[in-house]
């Protein structure tokens, strides 16, 4: 009986991971860091392309250059960027955490529950902070079609309370929905696409599981996940679509997903739903290389030290901002 007890005993018991501050403000700094640097630049290529879809990849680097040379390519960096920059890690890690801790009350194996979490994380990054912002990105970047009609465009706040008086609080977040489909499925297939690498570089150098992958290693998986991940361009175009202030007498009014996708598969053919992939490969694999293996560099030359995930084979930490990399149990200390 006494020895049925203690295996009892034994069994951990299942309660939430707390969501550091010091995490937060790494990844935010991060998140920072990132679109500061390349990321910026690779949106607004992208999104140039997807909302010009008859540029080349040429012409679409000369329409940007032309907007105001090298700062061109930083057009909605301030505020909206930073805003969201530094904003968006803790909605996600806070509601993460919430729903990939429900899913295992429920009785979901560890992969799944930090599955649900990233998707429930990523909606609310859209409805809490990334929908107003990536749509005043986009206006941003693509109102200055006005310019080369010789029409000086509104600066950025006048154009958001432009749009605000005009259509309210839907107004500033069209296009909300498909920014939600995008990141609930960035989020799954990050995570997911990054763990079949890891498997097949393990497979590759002979490691088994027990066994840490490399920096190097650690950069490619991240990289293979991030730029595989955008599979999903066809919503991305789609929400720039909604989102562009790009005039169009042929685009049908008050644009839906249903509606935006057939405007563009009718105009474009499949090739206008995946223009711009390109830049989004680029952005996707220097994202997760930035938060993953940066993250991980950072932590082991400060007091931030890394924290084991408790997710089986994980060689990831919390450092990517992921809901799916939970911090671990507590170590032992010595005695």
């Amino acid at each position: 009986m006494s020895t049925a007890a203690e295996e009892l005993g034994s069994v951990p018991k299942l309660e939430k991971k707390p969501v550091k501050f010091s995490n937060l403000l790494l990844g935010a700094g991060l998140n920072m860091f990132e679109v500061t640097t390349l990321g910026q630049p690779l949106e607004v290529i992208k999104t140039t392309m997807a909302a010009n879809r008859g540029d080349s990849f040429a012409g679409a680097m000369g329409r940007i250059w032309g907007r105001g040379g090298i700062l061109g390519y930083y057009q909605g960096l301030i505020p909206w960027a930073w805003i969201e920059a530094s904003t968006k890690g803790a909605v996600l890690l806070f509601v993460a955490s919430e729903a990939e801790f429900r899913a295992k009350v429920l009785g979901a194996p560890d992969f799944l529950a930090g599955i649900s979490g990233g998707m429930a994380g990523g909606v609310a990054q859209a409805y809490a902070t990334m929908g107003f912002c990536t749509c005043m990105k986009t206006v941003e970047i693509t109102k200055h079609k006005m310019a080369a009609q010789g029409v000086k465009p509104p600066s950025t706040f006048a154009t958001f309370m432009d749009i605000y008086r005009k259509e309210g609080i839907r107004g500033i977040n069209r296009g909300v929905n498909a920014v939600a489909i995008r990141q609930t499925t960035n989020w799954g297939s990050r995570f997911g696409l990054s763990r079949l690498a890891e498997q097949a570089i393990r497979k590759v150098t002979g490691k088994d599981d027990s066994q840490k992958l490399g920096a190097v290693e650690k950069v490619i998986a991240s990289g293979l996940g991030g730029g595989l991940s955008a599979w999903n361009q066809p919503i991305e175009v789609i929400r720039v679509e909604m989102q562009s202030k790009t005039e169009d007498p042929n685009r049908p009014k008050n644009l839906t997903v249903g509606k935006a996708f057939k405007y563009i598969y009718d105009s474009n053919g499949v090739k206008g739903l995946y223009r711009g992939v390109t830049p989004r490969i680029g952005l996707g694999i220097w994202q997760t290389v930035c938060m993953v293996a940066l993250g991980d560099m950072l932590r082991s030359h400060t007091s931030l030290a890394p924290i084991p995930c408790d997710i089986p084979r994980c060689e990831t930490r919390l450092t990517c901002g992921s809901p799916l990399h939970r911090i671990g149990p507590k170590r032992q200390s010595k005695n």
